[in-house]
Parts: structure tokens; C-alpha cells; sequence
């Protein structure tokens, strides 16, 4: 798809996503796209034959306004009212998430690095890739990785009903399970694109929610060294970055994680993954 097009789409797709927030109660941090969520008119037959599938996470949006967490009986599971983004502790702790995979092009080099300096992160995966690579997750598992829930199929949570929300959470929880060794304690909603419903389901299904803090926007496939500058420069104690290993070209992404990763630790950080009882 030519750079003209996109814009094209990402325009149509962020006039959407602010009718949405304009709708929304609450000011909850969400990083909203549209691959699945606002197609726009079909093309006539030659020029339909001639565009690309579209794949998940192709796009983005910019930040859009969630709902909060419905009201609930004391008697209820907890349901909480923003996704969690930072993680406490002592000291200076970071946290690194990966998004979108697991990839069998890019996930392994990931995890490479990653045991290169002896580092845990935390994975959000897709239920159907996790299908395909479920050799992955029980190495993830082996090194003591965090699994996330990332929903089967990576759609947009809030065009989706209370009963698809509900079926992409709780197939990828099994499989996660099946493939990783236990049920994920954590989710995080495609494109941060949280809801009221996602909250509340993901609470029933054990799940806390995490967001992020620092985006090294790897997903729009710059420079190595532009996803280096923006973790470097926003690192501070606490901070959660996102990145992505799937859902697109993600060489630069893993040269990038070769560099800053070693740089955070010289720099004295402790890279690792949150327990519930640090949040």
C-alpha cells in the first residue's frame, strides 16, 4: 500500500476514533488503531485485486478516550479502573513488553538478547499465532518470561460485543495455557483500546490489565537507532515500554533491543518483569 493510501486510511480510521472518545466517561490512557475496525469503501474489482491484505497491527491511530469500569456489587470481582501503567518498586526498575507475536522471524533473536544479559520481559501474544508457535511460549516460559493476554485475533475491543470480547480473551487464555505451562495473569488490549467490558471480562477471567508508558512507535518500522533514542531518553524508574515482535517487518526492532538494552543496564536499571504484588 502506497505511503498516499495510508495516510488516506489513517485519516478515515482517526475521525472514527474520536467520535468514539468524544463518547467515552472516562479519561483512561488508550492508543487506538483501525485495522479491522473502519474500512473504508470497497474499490472496484481491478484495484481490489491488486491491494494487499490487510494484516494485523498494519495500523495506528492517535490516543483515544476509553470508558471506565462498570459499577459492581461488593460480592464482584474487582474491576479496575485504568490499566495499570507503571510498575513500583525499589530502585530502578523498567519493564519491557512485546506485542503482537509470538513470530518465528523475530521472536527468537528477541529472546536471544534477552537471555544474552540474563533480562525477562513480558510477551502479549495473539492466541492465533500462539497457535503456530507454541514452542515459543515454552521457551518463554523456560526463561522465565511474562506471557500476556493479547486477545486470538488482535481486533479493535470496542466495535466488538460483550460475547466476542469475552471469546477472544478466554480462547487465548487456553491456549496460553496449553502452550505456556498456566493461565496469563495480565492482558492488555489490542491498540490500548481499552472498554468497559474488557475491563470487567478480563477481571472475571483473572487478568489484570497493563498499558505503557513509554511507546518506541516500532510499529511504524523506523531507524534502529530512532527506537533506541526514545526508550533511552524516556527511561526513568517504573516506566513500561512497548514494542513489537510480529505484525510486520521487526528487524530494526530487535537491532534496536541489542543497543539500548545493554545501555539501560550500564546505566544502572533493572530490567524485569512486575509481580501483582508490586502494583
Amino acid at each position: 500500500m502506497q505511503k498516499d493510501q495510508l495516510l488516506t486510511r489513517r485519516r478515515v480510521l482517526i475521525a472514527g476514533a474520536a467520535a468514539t472518545g468524544a463518547a467515552g466517561a472516562a479519561g483512561v490512557f488508550a492508543v487506538g488503531t483501525g485495522d479491522r475496525a473502519a474500512r473504508p469503501a470497497a474499490p472496484a474489482a481491478g484495484a481490489q485485486a491488486a491491494r494487499r491484505p490487510l494484516k494485523p497491527s498494519t495500523y495506528r491511530l492517535q490516543p483515544l478516550t476509553g470508558h471506565g469500569p462498570p459499577r459492581i456489587a461488593a460480592d464482584r470481582v474487582p474491576v479496575r479502573g485504568t490499566p495499570l501503567m507503571r510498575v513500583s518498586g525499589r530502585g530502578r526498575v523498567m519493564v519491557l513488553t512485546f506485542d503482537d507475536g509470538p513470530d518465528p522471524r523475530y521472536t527468537p533473536d528477541v529472546l536471544d538478547v534477552l537471555a544474552r544479559h540474563e533480562v525477562r520481559a513480558m510477551f502479549f501474544v495473539c492466541g492465533e499465532m500462539v497457535v503456530h508457535s507454541k514452542d515459543l511460549l515454552a521457551r518463554m516460559a523456560d526463561e522465565g518470561h511474562v506471557v500476556g493476554n493479547h486477545t486470538w485475533s488482535h481486533p479493535l475491543l470496542t466495535r466488538l460485543s460483550p460475547g466476542r470480547i469475552r471469546s477472544e480473551m478466554e480462547r487465548t487464555c487456553d491456549v496460553i495455557e496449553k502452550a505456556y505451562g498456566e493461565r496469563p495473569a495480565w492482558f492488555r488490549a489490542p491498540y490500548g483500546a481499552w472498554n468497559r467490558a474488557a475491563f470487567h471480562l478480563g477481571a472475571e477471567l483473572g487478568m489484570e490489565p497493563l498499558a505503557w508508558t513509554v511507546d518506541t512507535l516500532d510499529w511504524t518500522e523506523p531507524d534502529a537507532r530512532v527506537i533506541v533514542d526514545r526508550v533511552t531518553e524516556g527511561a526513568a524508574p517504573g516506566v513500561v515500554v512497548l514494542s513489537h515482535d510480529a505484525g510486520g517487518d521487526r528487524s530494526q526492532s530487535v537491532r534496536a533491543l541489542r543497543a539500548y538494552l545493554p545501555a539501560l543496564l550500564d546505566s544502572g536499571y533493572h530490567v524485569t518483569v512486575p509481580r501483582l504484588r508490586y502494583v
